[in-house]
């Protein structure tokens, strides 16, 4: 242990000064003394505090001042991270972490949170929406910092204030809002399906499969031959693949209810077939065996790594685009597809259960209006005020109904 010794004020007064260490920041910490005496005096005294020092024990870190007037957004957000982001799935996680690298990292995350108030925040989220950011990203980042500060007021004892709470999004109209998905035609759908069986059968089988069955992408690269029952016409979900910041990682699907068996069309089992009898040459060719536990759609000879599912997102583009059908009908569109056909067929409750929804709600937000339906409906109404005006005589005579006496 480093021990100095100075001259203060009369020949006689030293400052001792013992180096003991660093406090929980970082910084240098000393133990110091006044001492009046000769020199020599003075270095025996220095000489005692340093073994004092030495044999005292460890003393406590002091406790970290993170969580005080000077703590920012972006600490927050990095201690939350380094204890609770492991939780997250990779996706979530990847997603938390691009968003705060393009929007707040380098803006409002440098802000003391103890001097942000509502109005700084607010002004914050309508530049982002100013600058043409979509009323969902808005949204996401406003939940980010919400969570932080929620986290960093209760890390701080409750001294810290959560300036996000009472604030509110900015407002966007019908025509700022952004698109929702919109569930492709029948005939576009077969015209993307007639593009895809004229290239690489593994394309063609998983859009025709997707096309089918409403899988989420996710959960159509995680499926593996062991989960395909020809014999029966069914197919087990039970994984789902994501891309995390480690990579590939085959987890658990989204929900609970998303783990299921469905049936599945002969079309597609005979697409499926032709794709394993594909395959096993490959893997023949390549000396491998080709796995109950390999995975259908993989790129691999013996099937052992999933598919990326971005990659088959951007395959399916490139289908749509020589199919000739619009840009606004991505791979997620398939999955609205079937909600759609499938409601007039099956239940609610039913189509809950193929698709893999938490609740019978979301088959209402995955279900686009369908044309039939609507003018059923027009042509309804339309017969209510026809049987009125027929009743009263016809004519552009106003009806009048009788008072209740």
């Amino acid at each position: 242990m480093a021990g100095s010794m100075r001259l203060v004020g009369d020949p006689d007064v030293w400052e001792l000064r013992v180096y003991v260490g660093r406090d929980s920041e970082g910084r240098v910490r000393h133990v110091h003394r006044r001492f009046r005496g000769a020199r020599r005096a003075a270095k025996r005294e220095l000489a005692r505090l340093v073994t004092e020092q030495e044999a005292a024990p460890t003393p406590v870190a002091e406790a970290s001042s993170l969580w005080g007037p000077r703590t920012t957004v972006n600490d927050a957000i990095t201690a939350w991270k380094a204890n609770g982001w492991s939780d997250l799935s990779p996706n979530t996680a990847s997603d938390y972490e691009t968003v705060w690298t393009l929007h707040i990292e380098k803006s409002i995350g440098r802000r003391r949170i103890a001097a942000l108030t509502p109005f700084d925040v607010e002004q914050f989220l309508r530049t982002l929406k100013d600058s043409g950011l979509s009323q969902e990203r808005v949204r996401r980042i406003r939940a980010i910092l919400h969570r932080a500060c929620r986290l960093a007021r209760k890390w701080s004892g409750n001294t810290l204030p959560n300036p996000i709470t009472d604030t509110e999004l900015p407002v966007w109209s019908l025509t700022e809002g952004s698109d929702e998905v919109r569930s492709p035609s029948v005939d576009e759908v077969k015209a993307i399906l007639t593009v895809a069986r004229t290239g690489d059968p593994r394309i063609a089988a998983f859009v025709r499969l997707v096309t089918a069955t409403g899988l989420r992408r996710g959960e159509a690269c995680a499926l593996r031959w062991s989960d395909v029952d020809m014999d029966g016409q069914r197919i087990r979900v039970d994984k789902s693949v994501v891309i995390g910041r480690s990579g590939i990682q085959v987890k658990a699907p989204k929900t609970r209810a998303s783990i299921r068996t469905i049936a599945v069309d002969g079309g597609t089992l005979d697409q499926l077939r032709t794709l394993r009898r594909r395959q096993d040459e490959i893997a023949g060719a390549c000396g491998v065996t080709l796995g109950r536990e390999a995975f259908i759609f993989s790129l691999e000879a013996d099937g052992l790594e999933a598919p990326r599912p971005d990659s088959l997102s951007r395959t399916f583009a490139r289908l749509r685009d020589k199919a000739g059908v619009a840009s606004d009908i991505h791979l997620h569109s398939l999955r609205h597809f079937v909600a759609t056909e499938l409601d007039s067929v099956i239940s609610e409750s039913q189509k809950q259960a193929r698709l893999g929804w938490s609740t019978v709600q979301m088959a209402r937000h995955y279900t686009d209006s369908v044309s039939a339906e609507d003018q059923r409906a027009a042509d309804h109404m339309g017969d209510l005020f026809g049987e009125l005006g027929s009743r009263d005589g016809g004519g552009d005579q106003p009806v009048t109904k009788p008072m209740a006496s």
